[in-house]
């Protein structure tokens, strides 16, 4: 198992600054998040795309995903980067998430990253069921497994505490209606404890499924903060344990995008801890 560093800690830093200073802490991977200021696929040029390139062969550093979850461009006032989602009551205010998705696929593509990862449908609306939800993600996310299958990409589903589809068992109801094998899960460890399904009892159930892991730890009180791995209450030796016995040699990408202000401290304490981990089940 490989680990990465989701970009997306170092919003206050130009993309090149970011792949350096991860590069620089030890990490073999970087999440790449396809939003300001890093690389918004709308605003993206050719000539910019090929500095990505460069900076990453120049750092020897590789893309883990590209994370499409996030759009704090739009920088909707109701929340940075849930809105639009794939569900909002206004068709056309959801279609922004819906070609985001799109240009973040073919920014995957040109930039060799292996899938892209995105919201999980969104909020429920007041009075919204889970069964309308559903339907309208369907319907908006399939024209954009079309374009998964024609680039060669896979979409992800990261289940998020609060949004439509925030437990597994909700995750494989609404993966089973796609007949395509461009769809997977991003399954994220610290929104699994946040929704008291222990992350280590669910690796292997879904590990048909999971195309990348991301490590985060969350309080015992299991609200929804992304702390770094060994400040919280997950139990990462189990955890990882239970990667490992999946046998999974893919990446995993720490996210802590709550750490602005020290990047670099959360990042290297992330990778202490972790390294320590992963060296105890070799």
């Amino acid at each position: 198992m490989k680990l990465a560093f989701s970009s997306n800690a170092y919003l206050r830093y130009s993309v090149e600054e970011t792949i350096a200073k991860i590069a620089a802490l030890g990490y073999t991977g970087i999440e790449l998040l396809a939003d300001v200021p890093h690389a918004w696929p709308a605003g993206l040029l050719d000539k910019q795309k090929q500095a990505i390139r460069e900076s990453l062969a120049r750092h020897n550093l590789a893309i883990a995903n590209i994370n499409a979850f996030m759009m704090n461009a739009i920088a909707d006032p109701r929340q940075p980067y849930w809105h639009p989602s794939w569900i909002e009551p206004d068709r056309h205010y959801r279609a922004i998430r819906r070609e985001h998705t799109k240009r973040a696929l073919h920014l995957a593509r040109d930039l060799g990253a292996p899938h892209i990862t995105t919201e999980p449908g969104g909020p429920l609306a007041q009075g919204q069921s889970w069964a309308s939800g559903a339907a309208i993600f369907y319907e908006e996310l399939m024209p954009c497994i079309e374009v998964a299958e024609s680039v060669g990409v896979p979409i992800l589903i990261e289940p998020e505490p609060g949004l439509l589809i925030e437990r597994f068992d909700q995750y494989l109801e609404f993966a089973d209606r796609i007949d395509s094998p461009l769809i997977g899960l991003n399954f994220d460890v610290g929104h699994a404890y946040c929704v008291s399904e222990d992350p280590r009892d669910w690796v292997a159930k879904m590990a048909p499924h999971t195309r990348h892991y991301h490590l985060e730890d969350i309080a015992a009180s299991r609200v929804h903060q992304h702390l770094v791995p060994g400040r919280g209450a997950i139990d990462f030796a189990a955890t990882l344990a239970a990667i490992a016995k999946t046998g999974y040699t893919g990446w995993l990408t720490v996210e802590l995008y709550p750490y602005l202000d020290d990047p670099d401290a959360a990042a290297n304490e992330a990778k202490q801890f972790l390294d320590s981990a992963l060296d105890s089940l070799r």
